[in-house]
């Protein structure tokens, strides 16, 4: 008879925690439900695209996903082919946003198109971990980009060539280092154009001038300062490191602003993209590797 009972009591119990946890499940459910409900009623639905400056692509990015986590309704394309395809993007329509890593040419700015700073950076001079060369100049830096040093023995380095790595025609990091580092001469129409050596190697995109570098043990380049990492080392010039501190200090002068250019009245989703970049925590995403204007 005790057996009986016990038996019917282990039933009963076990009933009991199934249903238990049928209702823990379902009440899980609801709440799961009710949070992703919670998270797509910020009434925001479409698409933002940007396109432009490969500097300003990895910032873009990081806004969109946080931006994206908030509106999850809302898919933001981060396209980075460079500044002057960017400034045409926007120009056209063929993109809400278009990005630009230098300040726009006096032709540009005829365009019409609104400029946003939403932020600055630096363009560090790099090389190679195992060069002992570790501080330039200002006009040694000219020098070696335009062929007027071409071997490392002359700035206390190893007799060795200098492999001069450069950025592709269009580039907004390229437009900027020639201007601030004066890589250039005035041709026949008195119009400023680069003068950096024409055995230069290009690379597209700031990745790839920071992959030959740190491939190459006698090359230098210049990256967004966004880009450096232990795979190059950082230049010191003038005395001072590019670092965002040194350029707060206005102590490293090789830097400039990070734009994103809109044309026209923006829909209702692009400027809510543009009010979060320019909100605290937009702002605070930027100032993890760049120079925030807020």
């Amino acid at each position: 008879m005790r057996n009986k009972l016990n038996s019917k009591f282990m039933i009963f119990g076990l009933v009991l925690v199934v249903t238990m946890g049928m209702l823990a499940g379902c009440t899980g459910g609801v709440e799961e439900a009710s949070a992703e409900a919670a998270d797509s009623e910020t009434g925001l639905k479409g698409n933002v695209v940007l396109v432009g400056s490969t500097s300003v692509t990895p910032v873009a990015q990081k806004l969109a996903e946080a931006f994206m986590k908030a509106n999850s309704n809302v898919k933001v394309d981060v396209q980075g082919v460079g500044s002057t395809a960017g400034v045409k993007a926007s120009n056209d329509g063929s993109a809400g946003i278009g990005m630009a890593s230098r300040n726009l040419k006096d032709a540009e700015k005829e365009l019409g198109l609104d400029e946003h700073i939403i932020c600055y950076d630096g363009i560090a001079v790099v090389t190679n971990p195992s060069n002992p060369v570790k501080a330039l100049t200002m006009d040694q830096v000219a020098a070696i980009f335009k062929g007027e040093i071409t071997n490392w023995n002359e700035i206390g380095g190893e007799d060795k060539e200098i492999l001069v790595v450069s950025r592709e025609a269009g580039s907004g990091t390229r437009g900027a280092f020639e201007d601030i580092t004066k890589v250039q001469v005035k041709n026949e129409n008195g119009k400023k154009v680069s003068a950096v050596r024409e055995d230069a190697l290009i690379a597209e995109g700031n990745g790839a001038v920071k992959a030959n570098v740190a491939s190459k043990a006698y090359a230098i380049g210049y990256i967004s300062l966004s880009y450096i990492d232990e795979t190059v080392s950082g230049v010191e010039v003038d005395g001072a490191q590019p670092t965002v501190e040194a350029i707060l200090a206005d102590e490293y002068k090789v830097s400039r602003p990070f734009l994103m250019l809109t044309k026209g009245s923006n829909d209702e989703v692009t400027q809510a993209y543009l009010d979060f970049v320019f909100s605290a925590e937009g702002q605070a995403i930027v100032a993890e590797k760049n120079i925030p204007v807020k």
